[in-house]
């Protein structure tokens, strides 16, 4: 079955440029939380999920031993969709977000995401790293859980020949983001409109 993530992606047979293909997932319903950061990493060994050292890194943090489930709409744009033709850095990103109804996902959100995402087509290419987004990635839009930037910043999404990776990246607020590259958001929850 071939899904097309967001705007951009790459699925069999070439690239889509729809931001909302019928055969898309998003926007998607995930529940996030629930599991000690044990059961997560055996969640994520069970369905045969790799990491990289940046992920491991960020996986060890406290917070992803937080038992509270908190349920909510993710929703992926390409930084072109945002409305940046020529690119931007992360924080015009994420308040450019903000603007357009979208917020940052939980600190724990990814690695919920890349159990939930288990049919992400793999990228046409299986360069790694390469210090920009890697082709069909989905970069998880969430607080860093540490300023510091020699401190992983967050998780990616991606698939390389057939398996799938969360992978930390290292980036800067230097760091210029292309128009193609893709972020997964939390939806704002809207709120109840009662007509009188």
């Amino acid at each position: 079955m071939s899904f097309c993530w967001v705007a951009s992606l790459y699925v069999k047979g070439g690239y889509l440029d729809e931001m909302n293909d019928l055969n898309s997932p998003f926007p998607l319903s995930l529940s996030a939380g629930g599991m000690s950061r044990r059961e997560l990493l055996a969640a994520l060994s069970g369905s045969g999920v790799r990491l990289n050292a940046s992920a491991e890194v960020l996986l060890n943090d406290a917070v992803f031993d937080q038992q509270r489930l908190e349920t909510f709409s993710v929703v992926c744009r390409t930084v072109g969709q945002l409305g940046f033709s020529d690119g931007a850095n992360l924080s015009s990103i994420f308040e450019r977000a903000e603007k357009l109804g979208f917020s940052l996902c939980p600190s724990i959100a990814a690695p919920y995401l890349r159990l939930t995402l288990t049919d992400q087509e793999s990228a046409p290419d299986n360069v790694m790293s390469n210090g920009s987004a890697p082709s069909s990635s989905i970069t998880v839009a969430a607080p860093p859980l540490d300023n510091d930037d020699d401190f992983p910043k967050g998780f990616y999404l991606r698939a390389v020949n057939g398996v799938l990776w969360l992978r930390g990246y290292h980036a800067t607020d230097k760091h210029i983001w292309s128009p193609g590259d893709s972020f997964a958001f939390k939806e704002k929850d809207l709120p109840l409109r009662i007509n009188e």
